[in-house]
């Protein structure tokens, strides 16, 4: 999600002015075949089942033909819709409001300052202090979940939403703030920053085809970076390179830290990502034991942030095993407000996009996960137990045991899950492997040394609950060379990222196997404009002018195993992020069609559907965040539109007018 850094520099996560990539283990297996091959099947339309047969990334790159390449065939077709989606397209467009398609309703539901606990003052923007935040509704929403009430049902108007509080944008939260002062920041000032992250518990409730806040919620709860006391489990609970003045046992963490996208578990609780962790911590000089291992994750002594002035835990001089205690995915029971939340570290420590689940055929848990910065991994994580349905108490320490594994993809279709476990290959006391907690605390060089895939920046990674295939969005590389394309990641400079599909073997659902080392895998669309041939964009011929997207982030599925994807990028090239969908099955396989757009300035984070698919849910992240936007002159007011009141992070609900499915 597009980030404003302390020095004033857009740190984002779908521009080039960030952080140079740490993989130092990239590699360029297959430029030259890749390119030749690509050039050979620039215009040869070739069948779904191939690519589904594994029969070659180079031919499941080529799914379908670029939109460019069709002409009247695909206009002809175009015409009949082939897609399940019935609803009109809007167009490519940006301004100052949200725009959702013809036949629904988009409303606001609640913002940044909202009452979230009861008590909870008035937002007061030109007032901001920590203790009111930590009673309000945070900043920068990204993931969100939906869980219904009761526990265990499908009510579909009736639930809870867990939602995530990324990060923070400064100038827009403060009048005359200097983007580039952390320096002068007051110590308020910081503790609300620490306040307005975190994580938030709503109930909400439908009354017709609108959605509100229930007020006083029993349920409802903050989780702050500034307060909340965090258990950490798994292999590397209570070792050494966790533990610190404040934590001599290394089993307790204040705070969760860039909640970013995450998950939702069968049995009803939530997993929420700990991602670009690094922008936080000061240390020029870097302690010599962790160097390695805090250079691989960006740890560069520029912080963003200028927490460490006043919480010393920030600075790795004082506290140089603090960074060791975020990266990781954190489990809590949105139903219960007392629950303490828990760092599952089985799953392993890198820059979390999220973490989504899905029950394997022998009643095991897989959970799919992305490494968010260029040139990283995919991972999965299969459980050592079954997971209780009619016991959820009996799941709570499901995701400390069981084998975590880092894919390779190869350019016959295949995809290889290559285990990350202690004394096995290469993660052995003579690469400085002792245990474990070792493998999983530096995952990124183990997964390195393994010989893993380096992605074109792996977000969200979900499961199709019906096909059971695997959906990857791969938002862009841009510094990706020509000699290190490869099969997964055919282009160079890409700019505006693609969506992978991964398939497990065994078949659809219940049948599928995801414990299997092996998959097969194929590209389900290449982003880009496909009217520019130079961005080798590829599509369903019938998708329209403005069916194309750019810089895939979040998907989700719908009850019919519909994918819906939301961007982080598009403003790039001159329109507003949003929501597309598509079919994944049939004629209307990869036929993107455009369903809500983002005030300018805003990203489109977290869709999520109720159980009986008549609700979508999502965040609009950062609105206002153009060049030049600041507080007293911000690009828009959204969603208030009142003077002196600035741009506010929202959650988003989306109905069809007089009821029914979203999409039609």
């Amino acid at each position: 999600m597009t980030q404003t850094t302390a020095h004033g520099v857009v740190s984002s996560r779908d521009t080039d002015v960030e952080e140079p990539y740490s993989n130092p283990h990239v590699v360029n297996p297959m430029a030259e075949v890749i390119s030749k091959r690509l050039a050979t099947l620039a215009n040869a339309p070739i069948g779904r089942r191939q690519a589904l047969r594994g029969l070659g990334a180079l031919t499941a790159i080529s799914v379908l033909p670029t939109l460019g390449a069709v002409g009247a065939a695909g206009k002809a077709m175009a015409a009949t819709n082939p897609s399940t989606l019935s609803f009109k397209e809007i167009p490519h467009l940006m301004d100052q409001d949200h725009h959702v398609a013809e036949g629904y309703h988009a409303g606001v539901l609640i913002r940044w300052g909202d009452p979230v606990l009861p008590e909870a003052p008035a937002f007061d923007p030109t007032h901001l202090t920590a203790a009111a935040q930590l009673k309000q509704f945070g900043y920068n929403n990204d993931f969100l979940g939906y869980f219904p009430l009761e526990r265990g049902s499908n009510n579909s108007s009736h639930g809870l939403l867990t939602i995530n509080h990324e990060y923070v944008d400064r100038k827009l939260m403060w009048s005359g703030q200097d983007p580039e002062g952390i320096d002068s920041q007051t110590e308020e000032q910081i503790n609300v920053e620490m306040a307005a992250h975190g994580h938030s518990v709503i109930e909400v409730k439908r009354d017709g085809d609108l959605w509100s806040v229930v007020p006083n919620s029993r349920y409802a709860r903050r989780i702050s970076t500034l307060e909340t006391e965090i258990r950490v489990s798994g292999p590397a609970a209570g070792h050494d390179r966790l533990k610190t003045s404040a934590d001599p046992t290394g089993t307790r963490v204040i705070g969760t830290l860039q909640n970013c996208a995450g998950g939702v578990t069968p049995w009803g609780t939530v997993l929420i990502a700990e991602e670009n962790f690094d922008r936080y911590f000061n240390g020029a000089t870097l302690p010599p034991a962790e160097e390695r291992n805090y250079k691989r994750l960006g740890i560069n002594g520029k912080p963003d942030y200028g927490w460490y002035r006043f919480h010393p835990r920030f600075d790795v001089a004082k506290e140089p095993n603090e960074p060791n205690r975020f990266g990781w995915m954190v489990e809590f029971d949105p139903y219960d407000p007392t629950s303490v939340p828990v760092k599952r570290t089985a799953l392993g420590r890198f820059k979390h996009e999220g973490a989504n689940v899905i029950i394997n055929h022998d009643g095991r848990l897989a959970v799919y996960a992305g490494d968010d910065e260029r040139f990283e991994f995919v991972y999965k994580f299969i459980t050592k137990n079954k997971v209780d349905l009619a016991n959820p108490a009996a799941n709570k320490d499901l995701l400390d045991e069981g084998t975590l594994y880092v894919g390779k993809f190869a350019a016959d279709g295949t995809l290889a899950w290559l285990p990350l476990v202690f004394g096995q290959g290469p993660l052995t006391p003579e690469n400085d492997f002792h245990s474990q907690a070792d493998v999983v605390i530096e995952a990124r060089r183990a997964a390195s040394l393994m010989g893993a895939t380096p992605m074109d920046r792996p977000e969200d990674v979900e499961p199709n609950p019906v096909t059971a295939s695997i959906f990857m969005a791969l938002t862009n590389n841009t510094k990706r060379k020509a000699e290190q394309v490869d099969a997964a990641n055919p282009r160079a400079t890409n700019e505006h990222g693609h969506v992978l599909e991964m398939v497990p073997p065994g078949g659809k659902g219940r049948a599928a196997k995801h414990e299997a080392d092996l998959f097969t895998w194929n590209i389900f669309v290449l982003c880009g404009n496909p009217a520019k041939p130079e961005d080798g964009a590829r599509y369903h011929p019938a998708t329209s002018e403005h069916g194309w997207l750019s810089c895939p982030d979040n998907v989700a599925f719908d009850p019919r195993g519909r994918l819906w994807i939301s961007t982080d990028g598009a403003t790039k090239f001159g329109y507003a992020d949003g929501l597309w969908a598509a079919d994944v099955e049939g004629e209307g396989r990869a036929l993107t069609r455009h369903f809500y757009a983002t005030p300018t300035g805003a990203e489109m984070c977290g869709p999520f559907l109720t159980p009986d698919g008549t609700t979508m849910f999502c965040c609009v992240q950062h609105p206002g965040d153009d060049k030049d936007s600041t507080f007293d002159a911000p690009s828009t007011r959204w969603p208030d539109f009142k003077e002196g009141m600035p741009p506010r992070p929202s959650v988003v609900f989306i109905t069809r007018k007089g009821g029914g499915e979203i999409g039609g």
